[in-house]
């Protein structure tokens, strides 16, 4: 099999590359001395670095700053709220989608997950027959874009539906800054989450957003950090290294740019293989996402094939610790366990250019 000279990360789902001014304003946090709760200058400075931080990420997300509760990523972000609500007894009962986060899906017994239809939208009617007569109130978790496929939810008509029967609304955000146009107020949702990570920031900080005030019982008691919402000496450079990521993205925006690359991507897929599958295609996606299978040929053997020829792309989740097995996501789809057994997902991003697409379905058509 060819191989390419170069190693290309198609993988930008589950993590991206630092950009290199976050790098430059990471090595020079770790470099600076103090701690945020201090009252001394070295503290102070430190405080204001985090406030500026905060700052930042609000206006990419266009929530107020102050209701930003940093964390140390999505899935605490995610756990923080869900297990914080249900041990504050803010909430009688917690929903899910059927193809959440695993951060979220875990918490929640599978008789309350809610299906999605074959296109990877969140089936209404049946969210609403659902809530229907429950005890208020209650948690429902419906993430923004699901990280497998790329298909964006109608958030906006859950949060609408969820609060006229009394309910709260988690909305895992992680995959939605610089991958679509959204205003995240208008989402409705009383809960949002974000990892810096995913838009070329540091590994190991997040955050979430309370826009309700719901009792929400800490998971870490200590100092009183985060408005009493996270104790804990905040991971500082983390945070900054957050904030430094947000401005670039806030200023750099190329939705339309790897949009038309995915597009271009998953054309010349169908061409090379008429019978490949590519899911959520109907529907809005965020720009960067393809979930593809070619029946027949497992998604491990694709994999494993796809990395020894130099390309990074995934099977589903990075948070299943390196198994491989059938997405849930595509099996709340109606997809067959031998379909979804043989999906890889290809996730693109700033760095990626259309030859390095071309040797992708160049190699991708021998599988």
């Amino acid at each position: 099999m060819a191989t390419t000279k170069k190693r290309i990360y198609l993988d930008y789902n589950a993590t991206t590359p630092l950009f290199p001014k976050v790098a430059t304003v990471l090595s020079q946090a770790f470099g600076s001395l103090g701690n945020a709760s201090s009252i001394h200058k070295e503290g102070r400075s430190v405080r204001g670095a985090i406030e500026d931080a905060r700052e930042s990420v609000s206006k990419l997300i266009g929530v107020p700053a102050s209701t930003i509760i940093f964390s140390s990523g999505g899935t605490e972000a995610n756990t923080t709220v869900v297990r914080g609500l249900i041990n504050s007894g803010a909430v009688n009962d917690i929903f899910c989608s059927a193809i959440e986060h695993p951060s979220v899906r875990d918490h929640v017994n599978p008789e309350r997950h809610i299906p999605v239809d074959n296109r990877g939208r969140i089936d209404l009617q049946q969210l609403h027959d659902v809530l229907r007569g429950k005890k208020a109130p209650f948690l429902m978790c419906v993430m923004l874009a699901n990280n497998e496929t790329g298909v964006l939810q109608p958030i906006r008509d859950v949060s609408t539906l969820v609060h006229e029967f009394g309910g709260l609304v988690l909305c895992d955000c992680v995959q939605g800054p610089g991958k679509t146009d959204l205003d995240f107020t208008s989402l409705g949702a009383d809960f949002l989450t974000f990892s810096a990570h995913k838009i070329g920031g540091p590994q190991g900080v997040g955050c979430f957003v309370m826009n309700s005030e719901a009792d929400l019982e800490p998971l870490l008691i200590g100092g009183g950090q985060e408005n009493k919402r996270r104790s804990g000496t905040e991971n500082a450079p983390g945070i900054i290294g957050f904030g430094a990521a947000a401005r670039i993205t806030a200023e750099t925006s190329n939705v339309e740019k790897i949009s038309g690359l995915r597009d271009q991507l998953e054309a010349a897929l169908l061409r090379a293989k008429s019978d490949a599958i590519i899911f959520g295609r109907e529907v809005d996606r965020i720009s960067n996402t393809t979930n593809v299978a070619i029946p027949g040929v497992s998604s491990e053997r694709q994999l494993i094939k796809l990395d020894l020829a130099g390309f990074a792309v995934s099977a589903g989740s990075a948070c299943s610790s390196g198994k491989i097995s059938s997405s849930h996501v595509l099996l709340a789809m109606g997809v067959s366990e031998e379909i979804a057994g043989s999906a890889i997902r290809i996730s693109i991003g700033r760095e990626t250019s259309w030859p390095d697409l071309e040797k992708f379905v160049e190699i991708w058509a021998t599988l």
